[in-house]
This record gives structure tokens, C-alpha cells and sequence, in this order.
């Protein structure tokens, strides 16, 4: 597990270089995650949270917001683009060390990065972390159920991504990019849809799972009163 960690944080630590905080596959469904959040909820924790391009967003609708990452270089991102924002606070930590019994919120969100580790661990973690009647909202990745699947996934995704980078303008990633990517993914596995609903049954009865373009899964779940 610590090597694990070892790796992913140098990977990000290199990869917060290429951050250009604008159009991405994940921002694409920020909008989607805001529409599931309580009103005027008071703490919000964003877990993964990068250079704090979500923690910006959901400052505008929660009092407080704590972002916490492994990576050192991109918590030094989110806090030199967050001057100014008195309601954000960073933390560079390991989402497993830092959930205490003493810390809880209204509201959690984890973007890309659950894959990262155990769900088996992490969302028992999550769920009592959450106050009661408190919203976790998750984005990820999956990995297709089978091969018709995977090729009605992959040829779908990669028009609607081609439409919304031009649309976006966004720029074409260096090789160096690229690269630094390619090295991050080889060690990344993404669980099964049907895998992350049969887990959810267990730790988060009531969840909603929801398959979307572009790669990607949300997960919704409202703690009990």
C-alpha cells in the first residue's frame, strides 16, 4: 500500500505541471454532481481534489470547503489559485489517514480518484465521515462489462469527446503530457459497473450508480437521518 502511494503521488506530483484548469472529461459532469447537493450545506470535504478546480465550485454553495490530495505539488496549485477564497482550506494528505472520527461533513465529493484505492475500504470510510443526512458524490471511471460493451462505450465516448474538445477549444496534450499519462494509467484499474453496484448494496444501501459518457460513472447517496 505505501508504494502504491509512493507512486501515485510522484504521478501527480509530475502531472500537476500539464494542469490547465479549463474543459476536461471530468469537469463535464461538475454541473451534473452540483445539482445533488443540500442547500447551503455548512462543511464539504473534496477528496482528490487536485488544484482545486470542484473545491472552487462547491465554495459558491457550502460554507466551508476542505480539499485534501496526496500530491504536494498539486495542493501548492490549488492554494496559489485560491487566493482570495476565504472558505477553502487545503491539506495535502492520504484520504485514509486523514478521515478521523472527529471529522465529519455535510457533503463529500471524490472525483477520479476512488480507483485509487479499496472500495471495500474507502466508502465504509466515507460513509461515517458523513453526518447524518449528508450527500457523498462521486465521479469516476469504469471498466466495461464485456465486449460489445466496450465497443459501444469506446466508439460513443470518443465522438462525444472529440465534439466537446473542439467546442472547448482545448489544446492538444504535449508529448511530455502524454507521456506522463500513459506512465499513470498502466498501473490504474477501474472497476466494473456491476461490480460498484454490488459493493454500493453492501456499504451504501440505496446508492445510485449511473453509467455516462465519456468513461465515466457517478455514484449518489444520501446518509440516513
Amino acid at each position: 500500500m505505501t508504494l502504491d502511494r509512493d507512486r501515485i503521488r510522484d504521478d501527480f506530483d509530475r502531472l500537476a505541471a500539464f494542469d490547465h484548469a479549463g474543459w476536461s472529461h471530468n469537469s463535464h459532469y461538475h454541473p451534473y454532481l452540483l445539482r445533488h447537493l443540500p442547500n447551503r450545506p455548512k462543511t464539504a470535504l473534496d477528496v482528490g481534489c487536485g488544484t482545486g478546480v470542484f473545491s472552487h465550485l462547491l465554495a459558491t454553495r457550502c460554507e466551508h470547503v476542505t480539499g485534501i490530495d496526496l500530491s504536494g505539488e498539486m495542493i501548492r496549485l490549488a492554494r496559489e489559485r485560491s487566493v482570495g477564497i476565504q472558505n477553502i482550506h487545503y491539506e495535502q494528505a492520504d484520504v485514509l489517514d486523514y478521515l478521523q472520527p472527529s471529522r465529519t461533513f455535510e457533503v463529500i465529493a471524490s472525483i477520479a480518484t476512488l480507483h485509487h484505492l479499496s472500495l471495500e475500504t474507502i466508502l465504509p470510510r466515507l460513509r461515517e465521515a458523513l453526518q447524518p443526512g449528508g450527500v457523498l458524490l462521486v465521479l469516476d471511471l469504469y471498466t466495461p462489462e464485456n465486449r460489445p460493451d466496450l465497443f459501444l462505450s469506446g466508439l460513443t465516448g470518443m465522438i462525444a469527446s472529440s465534439f466537446y474538445q473542439r467546442w472547448h477549444q482545448v489544446p492538444s496534450p504535449s508529448a511530455a503530457e502524454s507521456a506522463a499519462w500513459d506512465a499513470h494509467g498502466a498501473h490504474d484499474v477501474y472497476p466494473r459497473l456491476s461490480q460498484m453496484r454490488q459493493v454500493c448494496a453492501t456499504y451504501l444501501p440505496g446508492a445510485r450508480v449511473r453509467k455516462h459518457l465519456l468513461w465515466r460513472y457517478s455514484l449518489t447517496w444520501r446518509k440516513p437521518a
